[in-house]
């Protein structure tokens, strides 16, 4: 179902999960990785046969998860599923709030619609799957766990839509915690740097191992996460050891924000000149 963690098993046995964005990268190994842990998984995704698919084998690797479509840049969508998670399972204990878009643009190289595009599908995503679930949560002691990514508090070149919807994500989550903290509820953020193997790091490093070679410079651990130890932070952070943790954004990112994004944005800078080049 998933690489081997450190992880006791059944250490989410009992426990419901609703994640957006389930069916692929990041999202789709948290919904292992839980399955694994013996929670059952929802796994919500605007391809409903993606989510569906992502959920036959978790089942036929011994797990629990049912797919379910959504677009979460519409509410009442949501509100429908996170129902549906809750009649088929129970009352959910962990909401992943991690469905997202990116694309290489300056600010004057993208409409207003796309910048739109990625807010609505990012920050008012998020608040969409948080709200929605709200209602459906086990409280207290549910977590609410929001995917942001380092472009939230390193401003990047040709990446303006991203930083401005992920670090609403960050105000959000923190936010959220001090609203629902009194309800027994955690809200807490996770921010991913480089991760190896992913749809988004394929948009953001276009020229394949070339573009990952010169994107690994600017990392101390010299090498991008993997979706397992994305995956694993996110396991923890549901476990009993983390029930203090709350309103924070933790980054996992090798230390990638400890130097700043000038590698990264050095890369895109080089990405948009040469697409512009070539027109």
């Amino acid at each position: 179902m998933h690489d081997n963690t450190t992880f006791q098993p059944h250490l989410l046995r009992g426990k419901t999960a609703l994640i957006t964005g389930g069916g692929s990268g990041i999202n789709r190994q948290i919904a292992a990785t839980y399955a694994a842990a013996g929670a059952a998984v929802a796994i919500v995704g605007r391809d409903g046969d993606k989510a569906a698919r992502a959920a036959r084998e978790i089942e036929a690797a011994g797990g629990r998860a049912i797919g379910l479509a959504a677009d979460v840049r519409h509410y009442d969508a949501l509100r429908a599923v996170a129902e549906q998670a809750h009649a088929w399972a129970g009352p959910l204990d962990i909401v992943v709030a991690g469905a997202a878009g990116n694309f290489v643009a300056t600010a004057t190289g993208m409409s207003a619609n796309g910048f739109r595009a990625v807010v609505d599908t990012d920050l008012v995503g998020t608040f969409n799957t948080v709200r929605a679930a709200h209602d459906f949560l086990r409280k207290p002691s549910a977590l609410v766990l929001a995917i942001s990514a380092v472009q939230s508090t390193l401003p990047t070149y040709a990446q303006a839509h991203v930083c401005a919807a992920k670090a609403g994500i960050d105000m959000l989550v923190r936010s959220l915690a001090v609203e629902w903290g009194e309800q027994g509820i955690r809200c807490v953020g996770i921010a991913p740097g480089p991760v190896a193997d992913t749809v988004g790091m394929e948009k953001l490093a276009p020229h394949g191992q070339a573009s990952w070679a010169r994107l690994l410079e600017g990392i101390p651990a010299g090498r991008g996460a993997s979706r397992q130890e994305i995956a694993d932070l996110a396991l923890f952070l549901a476990s009993p050891s983390a029930q203090y943790i709350n309103g924070v954004i933790i980054p996992i990112d090798g230390g990638f924000s400890c130097l700043g994004s000038l590698a990264f944005g050095q890369m895109l800078r080089d990405s948009v000149r040469e697409a512009q080049q070539a027109l």
